[in-house]
């Protein structure tokens, strides 16, 4: 019997994003959609002040939302 993968990069966070910020990572990644324009940093910054997350959370989504842009 083999044990599932652990989820590796940002999606590691996943689980945790979701229990402290009640909401599933398709709704963080659809708010980013409204971040068109902006730099990395310039979204991870917007999720820490309006989101109330930290630093970590937020570069993980942004990480994410990105990189699947690609």
């Amino acid at each position: 019997m083999t044990t599932p993968e652990k989820p590796q990069g940002p999606a590691s966070y996943f689980p945790s994003i979701g229990k402290k910020h009640c909401q599933p990572i398709a709704h963080w990644l659809d708010l980013l959609k409204s971040c068109d324009g902006m730099k990395h940093m310039e979204m991870v910054a917007w999720l820490m002040t309006e989101h109330s997350m930290g630093h970590g959370h937020a570069n993980a989504i942004v990480a994410y939302g990105l990189s699947a842009q690609k």
